[in-house]
């Protein structure tokens, strides 16, 4: 699977823009906050249906126009397809794939495969657990679409059973409504703890040779899940909180509490790692990401890299920049020397102005 190319209408700081890429490398260079991440954004959006920095629609829309336009164009197999999304400042997203309206946006994802690389990435590892099961949940639904239900419906589930928590503070007889919504919980739940847990378990199988390589054969790299609670307990804990999550009108047991840890060694670089360590293992997690979708879609993904390579070493660049071997990567960048110095091959070219494209091909 490759872009073909782009259309944007008054999509941040676009009015319009039309943008073919190369099947190979292709750079976006140019100043700060002249758009460049902006084309990256509306690639994801393409394919995950939501903003990598977790903007909301209205957000996205340019400031002075009520709606705005995304189309891409794919090709698989020699075969094109268009994907159409309308958004609105005050409607929900419409979808379209070759001209028919989907009605779910869940029945977009999977067909373009995106792997999303920025700086702020590389501190995957050191922050809290919230950002560390964003990227799995991310990953896992675009790869599995059972997850992406079980999850969307766990997530409304806890909201509509913190909001009972909160009107029981004045209707204490909703108490009675309170175990529907722990079953529910329960059974949606346990489907994401062992989806995450065989997830975690397909990553370790990857990471491992690709950390190894990458810290130059001194670190051995272990993920571990850390399930909030575990299946077998999740009955007996949750009843057992519902005095605190009364107290407090929140819930506090289940996976939306999960976490993961990794281990070189004995240390838990998340606390007691260096920042180099940390760094090295969140370019391993991105790595293992990209040979874990070509596993298990029997397809590449498209690499989208934010101005990640000033972040980067040359030894890091050079392993990074090496192992992306036939796949299509969009990179963006304030400059050109470092690609020129490093002699990194690029198929295609364009220069970002304030919200205007310049080819130049190679």
């Amino acid at each position: 699977m490759i872009i073909k190319s782009l259309e944007l209408a008054d999509f941040r700081n676009y009015d319009s823009l039309h943008i073919d890429f190369s099947s190979g490398t292709n750079i976006l260079y140019g100043d700060n906050a002249q758009g460049k991440t902006n084309i990256l954004e509306a690639i994801y959006l393409s394919a995950t249906t939501k903003s990598h920095k977790g903007s909301k629609d209205r957000d996205v829309i340019n400031f002075y126009k009520d709606e705005s336009h995304i189309r891409t164009y794919l090709e698989k197999e020699d075969i094109e397809i268009r994907v159409d999304m309308h958004l609105r400042k005050n409607k929900s997203k419409g979808i379209a794939i070759d001209g028919q309206k989907i009605k779910k946006a869940a029945e977009l994802l999977g067909l373009l495969n995106v792997v999303f690389f920025s700086p702020e990435d590389l501190s995957i590892i050191k922050n809290g657990p919230a950002e560390r099961r964003r990227f799995v949940d991310m990953e896992l639904c675009q790869l599995d679409q059972f997850y992406l239900y079980n999850l969307n419906h766990y997530n409304k589930i806890v909201n509509q059973r913190n909001k009972l928590l909160k009107d029981m503070y004045f209707n204490s007889s909703l108490r009675d409504t309170l175990n529907i919504w722990d079953s529910q919980l329960i059974s949606f739940g346990s489907k994401i703890i062992e989806r995450r847990k065989l997830f975690v378990e397909q990553l370790n199988d990857i990471i491992y040779d690709i950390h190894k390589k990458l810290s130059g054969g001194r670190e051995e790299l272990l993920i571990k899940y850390e399930p909030d609670v575990m299946i077998e307990d999740y009955e007996k804990s949750l009843m057992a909180g519902q005095e605190r999550d009364i107290k407090l009108k929140q819930t506090g047991t289940g996976p939306h509490r999960d976490d993961f840890s990794f281990i070189v060694g004995d240390i838990d670089i998340r606390k007691f790692g260096s920042q180099g360590q940390q760094r090295t293992a969140a370019l391993s997690l991105k790595l293992s990401e990209i040979e874990l979708v070509k596993k298990m879609t029997k397809d590449n993904p498209v690499l989208l890299l934010d101005d990640v390579l000033s972040e980067l070493d040359s030894n890091r660049q050079n392993y990074l920049l090496s192992t992306i071997g036939d796949i299509q990567t969009i990179i963006t960048c304030t400059g050109l020397d470092e690609f020129v110095n490093n002699r990194f091959e690029i198929d295609r070219v364009f220069h970002i102005e304030n919200g205007k494209i310049i080819p130049n091909n190679n």
